[in-house]
């Protein structure tokens, strides 16, 4: 998907930033997220781990969920950065995709980069852009 929204660029530099506050002691996995929003509010969120794995919370919810809580408006970008899985961008998890529909709706872009590459689709076009192995 071929993006000229300009906020794009801008969501992936606070993304990046927010990689930076990453609390990751098991993983060294760092991600961070940034959600622009209809009334242009950018809220970050990092990857925040614990020893006890289900407790873990991904910098994509640590973001939607900043966004309900200070009342930022509805998402429709979400940025990611992080470094690759197994050499493809990543995207992110099931769970993550499931609340980001859920607050932000079918046309949400969602845009992924390692820093150096980028990637993004509509999340409702999303399955067809995943890496899947079968």
């Amino acid at each position: 998907m071929k993006q000229t929204d300009p906020r794009i660029r801008d969501a992936l530099i606070d993304a990046a930033s927010a990689q930076n506050l990453s609390y990751v002691p098991y993983s060294g996995f760092k991600m961070g997220a940034a959600v622009v929003t209809d009334q242009n509010n950018v809220i970050q969120g990092a990857i925040v781990e614990n020893v006890s794995l289900g407790l873990s919370m991904c910098a994509e919810r640590a973001a939607l969920f900043a966004t309900v809580a200070q009342n930022a408006g509805k998402p429709e970008i979400l940025a990611l950065i992080s470094r690759p899985t197994a050499g493809n961008l990543t995207w992110p998890c099931g769970a993550c995709l499931q609340v980001a529909l859920e607050l932000g709706g079918k046309d949400l872009v969602v845009v992924v980069s390692d820093g150096s590459r980028e990637e993004s689709a509509k999340l409702g076009e999303l399955a067809s852009k995943l890496p899947y192995k079968g």
